[in-house]
């Protein structure tokens, strides 16, 4: 009977070794987690006017927003008119980033100006506002 039978060492290297496919399982999820762009939202929700000349924009981009209230807001907090000039100076410096503004309707033009003073002072060379695209009616 024992002829039938393998001895335990031909047994053991009959499996299959799976070690080169979760090497190569992990250097995918690793490629996959590296080369995808996350996209930072602002944190609040901001009523943005329509426009007929919309466009896509970069997702690469640095996002502020302008609230009704007079807020200028940056990942969920209020960073204030003074805060836009640091703030764009350190994210521009590593790449030359878009700065993107989603602005209420309602928010009086001076503020806006304003910002937007900042964010060329901070040496941003491109910024752009956000809209919605607007709805055939």
């Amino acid at each position: 009977m024992s002829r039938f039978r393998g001895s335990d060492s031909d047994e053991a290297s009959a499996g299959i070794d799976i070690s080169p496919l979760i090497d190569c399982i992990f250097i995918l999820l690793l490629f996959f987690i590296v080369t995808t762009t996350f996209v930072e939202e602002t944190g609040v929700e901001v009523d943005k006017p329509q426009a007929a000349s919309s466009a896509k924009l970069e997702k690469n981009s640095i996002l502020l927003a302008i609230t009704a209230g007079g807020e200028v807001v940056y990942g969920g907090r209020d960073i204030g008119v003074a805060g836009v000039r640091p703030l764009v100076k350190r994210l521009i410096e590593r790449e030359d980033l878009p700065v993107i503004l989603q602005t209420d309707q309602s928010v009086p033009a001076g503020l806006l100006v304003r910002v937007i003073d900042e964010t060329k002072l901070a040496g941003a060379t491109r910024v752009n506002l956000a809209t919605r695209a607007k709805t055939a009616e």
